[in-house]
């Protein structure tokens, strides 16, 4: 019960365009998106791709979420949703074109307060930082390093990987979860 009040109030920062609050549904599900959607394509680039892609749109959408339903059935259902389309698409890229007003909500999420993976990667000697983040699968190099090191801004860098701001947005949060952890195990 106290999990489920936790959830809610999570999910209520989240329309309200609360960054902590995208980023613990995120943390807190990716594994069970990620790995039923695994299960469907037995192929680890496709799960991540769909359970960006997953994310992403319940984010767009979270409003649409009706409280009366577990959040984890809505974010299964996405994800089923996203791989079908995929699949109607023959495995061409997955595109969310967000409208004008979809994409000022996304700039409405601030991003300016410094995360805990924030803080622990900034703490670190720059060339260490640079072996850490070749750890990395090659995409989360790329937004780590067209977010941080040519300090593009969310729009530059959909525009330049032909991304939405959600996937841009959820990709950076993942590949910034991965490096600190790659960077605490190494502590």
């Amino acid at each position: 019960m106290e999990i489920e009040k936790n959830l809610l109030t999570h999910i209520e920062k989240a329309k309200d365009g609360n960054q902590k609050a995208f980023k613990f549904l995120l943390d807190t599900y990716w594994n069970d998106v990620y790995g039923f959607i695994f299960k469907r394509t037995k192929h680890e680039n496709d799960a991540e791709d769909i359970t960006i892609q997953t994310f992403a749109k319940a984010f767009d959408r979270i409003d649409t979420f009706d409280p009366n339903y577990t959040f984890k059935t809505w974010l299964m259902t996405i994800s089923k949703n996203v791989h079908v389309d995929l699949l109607r698409r023959q495995k061409t890229a997955i595109s969310i074109q967000a409208s004008d007003d979809e994409e000022q909500k996304v700039y409405a999420i601030a991003d300016d307060a410094p995360t805990p993976e924030d803080k622990i990667i900034t703490e670190q000697n720059l060339a260490q930082l640079l072996r850490d983040i070749k750890e990395l699968k090659p995409h989360y190099q790329e937004i780590i390093n067209l977010r941080y090191f040519q300090e593009l801004s969310y729009k530059e860098i959909a525009a330049k990987l032909d991304e939405s701001m959600n996937n841009v947005k959820v990709k950076l949060l993942r590949a910034k979860k991965l490096l600190a952890e790659i960077i605490q195990d190494r502590k």
